[in-house]
């Protein structure tokens, strides 16, 4: 059986969020690290040209969307409450407001020297000016609004405060974690633990839920290159897709698939499966052979290609 894969670069939050996850649940993954930006020409072979980190990999089916690889996570691991389909309305309004209005305000609050100073060191300068232009270019064709960067700071605490609230228990909605948890995690270990902004210090019930979920570490994992990534997608079969899956009048006909908030790069194929929170395309790629591409149906559009 082929293991869980990650596509991923050290500094990415929503990595960052997903490798918590796989330390929470104690699954072993193979870790493929990647570039902060496109161009990815490997990756892209494997997505057909979505371009978001992180991308995770079982075989020849690729998912794309922290949503989609948390709902792999939720089933390897038979922990259902980290796919945020299978969690309360009220869960999931929380998830949609932390992964997109806050993650962004916590990016701007975070900027510090200390940022500046790991981005130095793991970047060349060329490479930083373009990972900039490319965030700018990316920003603006968004289509979610974004808090404006005065007011960050303000949005940033107020958040804090909303989470300190929540923490009645050991974990923001109950006595265990949820795909929330790994949701708010994300953002605020970008401002904490990689910014080392002391907007958290003020929160003592929202430090020790960090401590917490940081303890949960990043897992098992072993190396691999982006080639030998390509070799095993090479090397299986799609898994099969329930009857049910295939009844969408779609299905069977050429589509794409983009992002609806930013970074709206569509990826082209055949609709395969419909499943109630997924769109699920085959690609034919040369050299690999048929891969299947799986995207959440939220925060994403569908049109005929």
């Amino acid at each position: 059986m082929n293991s869980l894969i990650l596509h991923h670069y050290t500094m990415s939050p929503f990595s960052q969020k997903i490798r918590s996850m796989l330390g929470y649940t104690g699954i072993q993954w193979q870790s493929v690290i990647t570039r902060e930006m496109p161009p990815r020409p490997l990756l892209e072979t494997l997505t057909g040209g979505y371009r978001k980190i992180p991308v995770a990999q079982i075989g020849a089916d690729i998912f794309c969307d922290t949503r989609t690889i948390a709902a792999e996570i939720a089933r390897l691991a038979g922990r259902p409450e980290l796919a945020l389909e299978n969690c309360p309305d009220d869960v999931q309004t929380y998830v949609a407001k932390v992964d997109l209005k806050v993650f962004f305000a916590c990016l701007t609050a975070g900027g510090t020297f200390a940022l500046l100073r790991k981005v130095y060191k793991s970047m060349l300068l060329l490479d930083i000016a373009r990972f900039i232009r490319d965030r700018m270019r990316m920003g603006s064709t968004a289509t979610t609004s974004m808090v404006p960067p005065q007011k960050a700071k303000a949005y940033v605490l107020a958040h804090l405060a909303d989470i300190e609230q929540r923490l009645q228990k050991n974990f923001i909605f109950g006595d265990a974690p949820n795909h929330a948890d790994f949701s708010t995690y994300h953002s605020l270990w970008f401002v904490r633990d990689l910014a080392e902004s002391s907007l958290v210090n003020d929160f003592p019930r929202t430090m020790a839920w960090m401590d917490r979920m940081k303890g949960f570490g990043d897992g098992d994992h072993s190396a691999l290159t982006a080639e030998q990534a390509l070799v095993i997608a090479k090397n299986a079969t799609p898994r099969p897709i329930a009857d049910k899956y295939r009844t969408d009048p779609m299905i069977g006909h050429a589509v794409s698939i983009a992002p609806s908030d930013y970074g709206q790069v569509p990826t082209t194929g055949t609709l395969v499966g419909a499943t109630p929170a997924q769109w699920i395309l085959a690609r034919q790629v040369e050299g690999l052979g048929t891969l299947h591409v799986h995207f959440p149906r939220q925060g994403f559009v569908l049109a005929p290609a």
